[in-house]
C-alpha cells in the first residue's frame, strides 16, 4: 500500500472488486473498507512510462481535473497535449470507507475497434462509477492526427477508421516478435468503412508490401512544433509508419493518396493487443483444414476446431508460412477468419451478459490501443461505438484489395495493384455500395436511383447546364466545358466558377421539368442515378432555367464515367463475418 492507502492497480483484477448487491441486483465497484480512496484511482504509467506510446508515436498528456464524487464527467474533454501526465486528484484526508457508486447505465455498452489483427473489441462501461470512468480514461494514449483525418466521425454520414497493427518489439513478452531495432511497421492494415445508415460495413485488407507513393507528411513534434517528414516513391506500403519517424497520421495520408477515401480516425496495436484481448474474451474459435506447424510464428495445431488466446493467439495470426501460398496474402485470410470468429464472439450473449468478461475487455481494450486525439476519452469512444455497433455481422464483409506479382522483379517480393478491379473496388467503398446484400431499405433507396435514369432524353443540343468545381483539380470546369461542347454537342453550357463548398462526388441538380436533360448529360457524362439530384433549376447567364452540375473530389476528368460498379469483381478475395471457414 502506498500513503495514500491504495494498493497498485496492476496488483487488482478489476473485475474482481466487482460484486452483485443482492437488495439493488445491481453490480457495484466495491474498494476495500479500511482503505483511504484517492478521488481517481492513479493512471497506468505513472511508474515513467510516460514518453513513447506504442506504434513509434508519442503519448499525448491529459491531467484529470479533480471533481466532487459522483459528478458526471463532462460530455467532450479537449484535446491533449502530447505527453499525458495522468496526475489523480488528491484524496480527501481521513476519508475511509467504500465509495459512493452510480447505478448500472441499462445497456451502454463501448464498442472498441482495434487495430491490426484485434480490429474489433466489444468493451462494456455499464454500471461503471465515476471512479472506474476515470480510470479506464487514463488507460488510452493517444497520438495527433496532424490535420490528415476529416476532424471526426459524424452520425449523418459513412465512417471510416484506419486500423493499424505495428510489429514493433514493445511490451514484456514480446522480445521474439518482430525486428529487433526496428521502430516498427504498418505490418498489418484494415480499413473498416461502415455505410452512411449502418446497415452493414467493408473490411478493406491492405497488404503490407503493396508498392505505392508516400506522401509528405506534416508531424507534430513532443515540443508541440511541426516537422515535414518528406515522402518516399514507390516503397512497401508498411513503411508508411515508424520508419523515418513516421507517425499513424503518415499511413491516413497514404491510404487517402492510394484508395481515395478519407479517414474519420485511427487506432494503433500491437503485439500484446493479440494476447490480452482474446484472453479477456475467454477465447476465440477458430477451424484448421490441415495440421499446422509453423516454427517462425510458433504454432502448432492439429487440424479441427480450437479455442485460443494468448500466445496462440497471437501465433495464430501471425502465421503464414504453413498455410495456403506461404505469404503475406495468405496470411490476410487467416486474420479475416480470425476477426469474423471475434466479432461473433463479442455480440454473443455468453459476452454480452457476463460482467466480469465486459470490465476485462473494458482494461485490455483500453490499454492495448494508440488512437488519435479526437477519440481520446471513454466518451468520445462510447459515442464511436455506438455507430459502429448498428450493423449486423452477415452484413460486415471482408475484402483484400486486388494486386499482382510487381512484374519489376525478378524473385517476386512485393506486389502491385491489380486493374481495373482494385479501382472498381474502391469506388464502391467510396460510394458506399454494400459488398453483401442489405436489408429492403437499402434496396428501394437504389431503386428509385436507378429510376432517375429511366424515360425519354433531350437531344444534346437542347441540355443547358452550369458547371461548377466543386473540388476537383483546378481548370476541371474549362475542361469539361470545352469537352461537352466540342465532341458531345452540349452547346448551352457554360463554365461558372468554384462552388461555395466542395463536394466529395460529383452531383446533377435540376428542376422537375429538366429530367430529361438530365437522363441525357447523364449518360454522356456516366453519372449513376445517385449523383441525380432532384431539385431545382437556376437562372444561367443568359437568364434561362439551366442545370447545375457540381465536380466532386471523385472527378477524374473528362470523359471519365463517374458510374460505380454495382458488384464485386469475381477475382476479389471476400468473406463475411458470419461464415465459419476452415484454413487451408
Amino acid at each position: 500500500m502506498d500513503a495514500q492507502g491504495r494498493g497498485r492497480a496492476d496488483d487488482i483484477d478489476p473485475a474482481d472488486q466487482w460484486v452483485l448487491n443482492p437488495n439493488t441486483g445491481e453490480y457495484e465497484l466495491r474498494l476495500a473498507p479500511s482503505a483511504a480512496q484517492s478521488s481517481v484511482p492513479g493512471p497506468r504509467g505513472s511508474s515513467g512510462r510516460g514518453t513513447a506510446g506504442r506504434g513509434g508515436a508519442a503519448r499525448t498528456g491529459r491531467t484529470a481535473p479533480a471533481r466532487r464524487p459522483g459528478a458526471a464527467p463532462p460530455d467532450d474533454e479537449a484535446p491533449s497535449a502530447r505527453r499525458r501526465t495522468g496526475a489523480p486528484a488528491d484524496a480527501a484526508a481521513g476519508r475511509r470507507g467504500r465509495r459512493p457508486v452510480q447505478k448500472k447505465a441499462k445497456g451502454k455498452k463501448v464498442l472498441m475497434w482495434t487495430g491490426g489483427t484485434l480490429a474489433f473489441v466489444l468493451i462494456g462501461a455499464s454500471g461503471a462509477a465515476y471512479l472506474y470512468y476515470e480510470h479506464l480514461n487514463n488507460n488510452i494514449t493517444s497520438v495527433s492526427d496532424d490535420g490528415a483525418g476529416t476532424g471526426g466521425f459524424s452520425k449523418d454520414r459513412a465512417i471510416n477508421i484506419l486500423l493499424i497493427g505495428t510489429d514493433k518489439r514493445t511490451g514484456k513478452g514480446n522480445e521474439g516478435y518482430g525486428d529487433k531495432d526496428s521502430a516498427g511497421h504498418a505490418d498489418t492494415t484494415l480499413v473498416l468503412h461502415v455505410s452512411k445508415d449502418r446497415s452493414n460495413a467493408t473490411v478493406l485488407s491492405i497488404p503490407r508490401d503493396l508498392i505505392t507513393d508516400i506522401p509528405d507528411c506534416p508531424t507534430t513534434q513532443e515540443d508541440g512544433s511541426e516537422k515535414i517528414i518528406p515522402g518516399k516513391q514507390r516503397t512497401r506500403f508498411n513503411n508508411s509508419l515508424g520508419q523515418e519517424d513516421r507517425t499513424p497520421s503518415c499511413t491516413m495520408r497514404t491510404i487517402t493518396e492510394l484508395t481515395g477515401l478519407k479517414m474519420d480516425h485511427f487506432m494503433v496495436a500491437d503485439f500484446n493487443a493479440v494476447k490480452t484481448l482474446t484472453s479477456a474474451v475467454g477465447g476465440v474459435d477458430v477451424c484448421l483444414a490441415k495440421d499446422i506447424k509453423d516454427p517462425d510464428s510458433k504454432l502448432d495445431l492439429p487440424k479441427g476446431e480450437h479455442t485460443i488466446e494468448g500466445e496462440q493467439a497471437l501465433a495464430f495470426v501471425r502465421t503464414r508460412h504453413a498455410v495456403g501460398f506461404g505469404g503475406d496474402l495468405s496470411r490476410i485470410e487467416l486474420q479475416q477468419q480470425f476477426l469474423g470468429s471475434m466479432m461473433r464472439k463479442l455480440k454473443s450473449n455468453d459476452t454480452l451478459t457476463n460482467p466480469s468478461k465486459m470490465i476485462k475487455l473494458a482494461e485490455a481494450g483500453t490499454k492495448a490501443l494508440t488512437v488519435d486525439d479526437r477519440i481520446s476519452t471513454i466518451k468520445k469512444l462510447a459515442d464511436l461505438g455506438a455507430e459502429l455497433g448498428k450493423f449486423d455481422t452477415k452484413n460486415l464483409t471482408f475484402a483484400t484489395v486486388p494486386v499482382v506479382d510487381n512484374p519489376a522483379e525478378q524473385v517476386k517480393a512485393t506486389v502491385v495493384l491489380k486493374e481495373p478491379q482494385a479501382q472498381q473496388l474502391f469506388a464502391m467503398v467510396r460510394d458506399d455500395v454494400s459488398l453483401t446484400e442489405v436489408k429492403q431499405e437499402k434496396k428501394k433507396e437504389k431503386a428509385a436511383e436507378a429510376a432517375r435514369l429511366k424515360g425519354t432524353k433531350a437531344p444534346a443540343s437542347e441540355v443547358r447546364v452550369r458547371i461548377l468545381n466543386g473540388g476537383a483539380v483546378a481548370g476541371s470546369a474549362q475542361e469539361t466545358l470545352s469537352w461537352l461542347q466540342v465532341q458531345e454537342g452540349v452547346t448551352k453550357s457554360e463554365n461558372a466558377g468554384n462552388a461555395e463548398q466542395p463536394l466529395a462526388k460529383t452531383t446533377l441538380e435540376y428542376g422537375p421539368d429538366e429530367a430529361d436533360q438530365a437522363r441525357r448529360l447523364a449518360e454522356i457524362m456516366g453519372l449513376s442515378g445517385a449523383a441525380l439530384k432532384p431539385g431545382k433549376s437556376v437562372t444561367n447567364s443568359q437568364g434561362v432555367p439551366a442545370m447545375t452540375l457540381t465536380l466532386g473530389k471523385d472527378f477524374e476528368g473528362a470523359g471519365v464515367p463517374l458510374t460505380t460498379p454495382e458488384k464485386v469483381p469475381e477475382d476479389v478475395q471476400k468473406a463475411t463475418a458470419d461464415k465459419v471457414e476452415c484454413a487451408k
